[in-house]
């Protein structure tokens, strides 16, 4: 009961706090990736309680929406969880996961974090990165930034940095190959790969109609 009461109010903290936010990544968003941990756990042995409580809290400050900074997201849950008494083995591993577990940080190859808590976390908010809902959120946080669409003129940069990766402003279509479409190869668990493939294709599969549409071709 517990552990079901700090859910609750975790939830409700979150949906709180976001509830101005961005559209791709909003409570919805934060809602859709805690039910896909949930459902990479049960295949995985690991602590339900960390994950839940990551896979709620990982977007609580995105730094993409605070001008970059990558601590306020980590020192606003570790600050919610003191105040409801959580154990501070659990809010380090929490805060650790929230810390490490973006996109951006695969770039740094040095990267010294690593768990299976981790890992299922990871994969359910990359899931909401592909297949439809990811290329629905892609635009949507395009249009956020007012860029364009597609420009044949501006190729993706499949070799960036970090630093790079973050100051990016290029047409949507380019983060496709600059992040969706590498995702299915860089899941974790076995639940995640499976679920993965057909996202996978769903967005390979929106690409060729959009160029051929973009083209006149059909």
């Amino acid at each position: 009961m517990k552990h079901l009461g700090l859910i609750d109010a975790t939830k409700a903290f979150v949906k709180e706090t976001l509830k101005n936010a961005e559209g791709g990544h909003d409570w919805f968003h934060t809602l859709r990736v805690y039910n896909n941990a949930k459902l990479i756990s049960k295949h995985e042995n690991v602590d339900l309680l960390v994950i839940e409580l990551a896979a709620l809290l990982h977007d609580i400050a995105d730094p993409k929406f605070h001008d970059g900074n990558e601590a306020i997201g980590p020192k606003k849950a570790s600050e919610f969880l003191l105040q409801h008494n959580v154990d501070s083995a659990i809010i380090e591993h929490v805060t650790q996961i929230i810390e490490n577990m973006s996109f951006k940080n695969s770039f740094d190859l040095n990267a010294s974090f690593s768990s299976r808590e981790m890992d299922v976390v990871q994969d359910a908010d990359r899931l909401d990165a592909i297949g439809a809902i990811g290329i629905a959120r892609c635009f949507n946080y395009g249009g956020f930034k007012n860029r364009a669409l597609y420009n044949p003129d501006i190729a993706p940069n499949l070799n960036m940095t970090k630093a790079e990766y973050k100051a990016a402003k290029a047409p949507t279509i380019n983060h496709f190959y600059e992040k969706l479409l590498l995702l299915k190869d860089q899941m974790n668990t076995s639940t995640a790969k499976s679920i993965a493939e057909n996202r996978h294709t769903f967005m390979e599969d929106y690409l060729k109609q959009f160029y051929a549409e973009w083209n006149g071709e059909k």
